[in-house]
């Protein structure tokens, strides 16, 4: 009996293994850098930031606009279905020019790669707030030129997650967070089987909101987030670091295939 059986997305396969995560596996690490870049070699990467403003008032919703019901009431007649069933495949190319949304990506993959096991990121950021969150999506993009029409520039989720600042330290005793100093954040992004085909490039997309699918951060410490008042809710200015001794990064557990 195999101690896995998982479908790899990507290669569209069921897939056996002995155990989980598989033997074989190593660990890639892909770097955050300049200029929306992602790189598997961090020795070139120049020490700095990316920025951006995150606003409670206008959150980055989780599907495209407008964000329908979640939740229907079954005594009633369905007007409108929700979006929630197929949420994770919906493209993300709706917010990725958002100047709340920060986007790296890789050049165009030369072969296949097959991430299986857990991925993992190491997000170094800072926060002008005394709170944060940090959503963190792993995204294969799909090529314009691909030959299924309805994917060309496709940006599918892959793994993701949010992580809120407070709990940095500890989840049973959150406490603010310093103002405008680096800190490292690991994030847990789960276990997934997918292969990034070649000619494909891999998105990393990092945001401060994911509204409605996660109740909105103040981003000013308040010890009980549902006493916060309108008052409370303030814009924050948000850096993600890179290179140096702050890289930031996707942890990746790729399986070479023969």
């Amino acid at each position: 009996m195999a101690g896995a059986t998982v479908f790899e997305t990507g290669a569209n396969q069921w897939m056996r293994y002995d155990s989980w995560p598989p033997k074989g596996t190593t660990t890639s690490r892909l770097y955050l850098g300049p200029h929306g870049r992602l790189s598997f070699d961090a020795s070139k990467l120049v020490y700095g930031y990316d920025e951006y403003v995150s606003d409670p008032g206008s959150r980055v919703p989780y599907v495209r606009r407008p964000v329908k019901p979640t939740f229907q009431d079954y005594a009633k007649p369905i007007v409108e279905p929700t979006d929630w069933p197929n949420w994770l495949v919906q493209d993300q190319r709706f917010v990725e020019r958002r100047s709340d949304v920060l986007s790296w990506s890789t050049k165009p993959l030369s072969t296949d790669l097959h991430v299986v096991g857990n991925v993992a990121a190491e997000l170094f950021a800072s926060t002008s707030g005394t709170d944060s969150d940090w959503v963190v999506k792993l995204i294969d993009v799909y090529p314009e030129d691909s030959s299924d029409k309805n994917m060309r520039g496709f940006e599918l989720i892959i793994a993701s997650d949010i992580f809120r600042a407070r709990f940095r330290n500890s989840f049973e005793h959150p406490e603010p967070v310093p103002s405008n100093k680096p800190f490292k954040y690991a994030i847990d992004l789960h276990s997934t089987a997918h292969c990034f085909r070649k000619g494909h490039r891999i998105m990393v997309q990092v945001q401060s909101s994911w509204f409605p699918l996660y109740d909105r951060n103040p981003q000013k410490w308040i010890p009980n987030i549902f006493d916060a008042r309108q008052i409370d809710y303030v814009k924050a200015a948000q850096r993600i670091y890179h290179g140096g001794k702050e890289p930031s990064l996707i942890i990746m557990p790729v399986l070479e295939v023969l």
